[in-house]
């Protein structure tokens, strides 16, 4: 068990704990659960929920209530340049939203990388309507002091199917010295 999955921030939510970790394969199907229950995400496969659960946990989070999953983060750091984390999907139970869950895990794992390169830069992408996300990294953009830019990334032409643009949202560089604030 690495570093990063050992790690986990505990906060309190009407008398109960929400805990902040790495996901475990086991959390795979309830990852898949509240990605369905959402209209902004896009649904993968129950597969392919577990493989991130496994293969991505060190760079990924999941938010715990007595060993539920309400919310996730699913991340990557890119190939081509490992100081950057993906951001594929946040999401939250609709039970747990409004709690700061998605801001709280997406810092714990920007500012808990045990890396030699630590992430200096956060993208994601986000479709026009989704208005929550596009919110959600603007705050963060604010709370580290980093520039957040956007641009498309891909639009309607690049998709196979009726698939809105994707607009490619960038936070960067962040300085790591903000990371340690709660």
């Amino acid at each position: 068990m690495s570093l990063l999955q050992q790690v986990s921030k505990t906060t309190r939510s009407s008398n109960r704990e929400i805990r902040i970790a790495s996901p475990e394969v086991s959390h795979g199907g309830d990852i898949w659960r509240i990605a369905k229950s959402t209209t902004e995400l896009d649904l993968n496969s129950s597969y392919m929920y577990l493989l991130f659960a496994r293969d991505f946990a060190d760079s990924s989070r999941v938010a715990l209530v007595d060993d539920e999953v309400v919310g996730f983060v699913l991340a990557y750091r890119r190939v081509d340049d490992p100081d950057c984390l993906f951001v594929w999907q946040v999401a939250v139970d609709e039970d747990h939203r409004g709690q700061g869950l998605a801001q709280r895990m997406l810092h714990d794992l920007v500012s808990t990388s045990d890396d030699e390169t630590p992430v200096r830069t956060v993208e994601t992408t986000v479709t026009d309507d989704n208005v929550a996300s596009r919110r959600l990294f603007a705050s963060l953009a604010e709370r580290w002091g980093a520039d957040l830019t956007t641009r498309t990334l891909f639009d309607e032409t690049h998709f196979p199917d009726d698939h809105d643009a994707e607009r490619l949202h960038e936070i960067g560089p962040i300085d790591p010295s903000v990371l340690d604030e709660p």
